[in-house]
Order: structure tokens, then sequence, then C-alpha cells
């Protein structure tokens, strides 16, 4: 065999084996994203104080972690020089929300009932909390390090810790739009609200500038502010023809069309 062919199967063989090296990597690290999976998802579930309010839980950690993960694919994070721990992020979107599943075990609160004792900031803390005690011995300790850091920061506006960043786009994401309606008018229909209380809501947030403050100040990646945007304008129409229904005015143009003889049969 010639020296060229020896280097051209040398070369060959390392790259075969750097392949292989990093399938057993990506193997590892899904391994370990199952165990903390199946972990963040028995602390949203079995601590929470009704199953209706584990499964929301469990529901939207699921979003949050795909929102991440999609957030992660935009160029304008590697156009700003930031690098993402994939699995710290991950794992620390699926606890993110523990802190809130503890809380309301411990008050016994109904799915989605309000929290006017405790703020954001808590339920974080509480969420540390948790991902502490349910990672110890499961992955190493300088990643439950991380991972804490992370969800910590991801309240903090003006953390520069990239996978914080992510976090925080990804949960201000969740609360924008549709998916953010259904889940305040899911907490209202706990309190025994209905549908005029959140729409006198609704109107409270657009008078105050509550939506447009969120999306000033609450994103940090500007394509996601955009769709933020997009999301909160077909909100807003959502409402705005919920308001016209709740309110019977296009039962009132049917009767009036139909005393001027305009109604088609």
């Amino acid at each position: 065999m010639s020296r060229r062919a020896i280097k051209g199967l040398a070369i060959s063989v390392c790259f075969a084996i750097r392949l292989v090296v990093r399938f057993l990597r990506e193997d590892d690290i899904m391994s370990e994203l199952e165990i903390v999976r199946e972990l963040a998802r028995e602390s949203l579930t079995a601590a929470a104080s009704t199953v209706e309010l584990g499964a929301f839980l469990w529901e939207r950690a699921q979003r949050l972690v795909r929102n991440a993960e999609y957030i992660c694919q935009l160029p304008e994070l590697g156009e700003a020089g930031l690098q993402v721990d994939r699995f710290c992020l991950v794992s620390a979107a699926y606890f993110s929300g523990a802190g809130l599943a503890r809380y309301a075990g411990g008050k016994g609160l109904g799915a989605k009932s309000g929290l006017n004792d405790v703020n954001d900031d808590d339920l974080l803390e509480l969420s540390v909390q948790v991902a502490e005690q349910k990672l110890a011995g499961a992955i190493e300790k300088s990643r439950i390090e991380k991972i804490t850091r992370i969800i910590t920061e991801s309240g903090s506006y003006f953390t520069r810790m990239a996978e914080a960043m992510v976090l925080s786009d990804a949960r201000n994401l969740d609360d924008m739009g549709l998916v953010g309606i259904l889940n305040e008018y899911g907490r209202y229909i706990c309190r025994g609200k209905g549908v005029s209380d959140i729409l006198k809501s609704w109107q409270r947030k657009k008078d105050y500038r509550y939506w447009q403050a969120r999306l000033e100040e609450g994103f940090r990646f500007p394509p996601v502010r955009k769709l933020a945007e997009q999301r909160l304008c077909t909100a807003e129409e959502f409402m705005d023809h919920l308001n016209m229904e709740a309110a019977g005015r296009d039962l009132e143009g049917l009767v009036v069309r139909s005393a001027d003889g305009k109604i088609s049969r």
C-alpha cells in the first residue's frame, strides 16, 4: 500500500472515530435530557395541588422547551456571538415552572388560580430549589448550578447570559397571543369570573399600554419580538370578535337587517 493510500486511510479512520464519538455524546445528552424531562414532569404534576394544574404546568413546560429550541436556531444568536448550552437551557425550561407547582401544592390552590401574595422572582427562586433537589445525584453538580443560574437570571432584564435570554424570550412569547389569552381565561374561570371580566382586563391592559411595554421590554431578540407583535395582533382581533359576541352586536345587526327586509332568505 502506498504512503498516500495509508494517509488517506488514516484520515478516513480518524473521521469515522470522530463521528462515532459525536454520536455517542449526542446519545448521552439525549439520555440525560430524558432523565431531566421525567424528573421535571414528576415535579410539575406530582407537586401540584390538582391534576388540572399539573397538566397545565407540564404542557406549558413543553411549549417553553419548544420555543427555546426554535429561538436557538435564529441566526441573530450566532451573529451576536452567543453560544448556548442546549442541555442546560432545555433543562432550565423544563424546571422553570416548578416553583408554581410547589407553591400551589403547599397552598392548596386550584388550577391556574390567582397568586396575589407571591411575585415572579419568588416563584423562580422556588423553581431553583425544586431543580436543585430533584436533579441532585442525577446529573453533574456543575450542570445543576448552571441550570439554576439560567432559571434565576431569566427573570432579570439586565442578564447577558445567553441561555437566560433565550428562556426569557420563550416564556414571554408564550404569554402573548391566543395561548396567553386562554391561559388567563382559565385563571378567571377558576376564580368564578366570566367573559365580561376577561374583556375588562384586556381593555385595562390596552389602556395602560401593558402589552406595548411587554413588547418593548420583554424581548431580547428582534425576530421574536416581531413574532410576539404578530401574535398580539391576532389576539386583538380575537378579543374584538369576542367583545362583539358577548355584547350581542352581531345578533342586533341581524335583527336590524331583518326589519329592513335586507336579510337573505
